[in-house]
């Protein structure tokens, strides 16, 4: 959501100019983990004026004070995403790119008694499957 983004950018003590508030418009209605190229290609058709040098610069900016997250599904591109509340895992269809956010709770308890087995206590991860649909090799 749009708003969220732009909520954390006041919670975090960012300034919101015009351009900043259309990029978190974009990201925070993009349910598809965009690139800066998709990002800045969606911002210019609501703002003709946005450079692909400002969205790389807040798309950062945003990083950096943990309001995006950054991914690299192994397709060369970084892609981003709004910081969830709610932890997920992606699917990565190799064929098309998709992502599919999933979560499991049978994987969840698996890593945490992984880490515990091996002595330690999970305080993050990132679970990444990559795949192609059934029936193709």
């Amino acid at each position: 959501m749009p708003d969220r983004i732009i909520k954390l950018c006041h919670e975090k003590g960012l300034k919101i100019t015009g351009q900043r508030r259309v990029i978190a418009r974009v990201l925070g209605e993009s349910n598809d983990h965009p690139d800066v190229e998709l990002v800045h290609k969606r911002a210019t058709a609501l703002d003709p004026n946005i450079s692909i040098a400002t969205v790389y610069r807040t798309v950062r900016l945003f990083e950096e004070h943990d309001i995006l997250d950054r991914h690299d599904f192994g397709d060369g591109r970084a892609r981003y995403e709004e910081v969830s509340d709610s932890h997920h895992d992606h699917l990565i269809d190799i064929e098309n790119g998709k992502v599919i956010e999933f979560q499991n709770a049978e994987i969840e308890a698996l890593q945490r008694q992984v880490a515990e087995k091996l002595g330690y206590r999970l305080v993050d991860h990132r679970l990444e499957l990559y795949g192609v649909p059934l029936g193709k090799k």
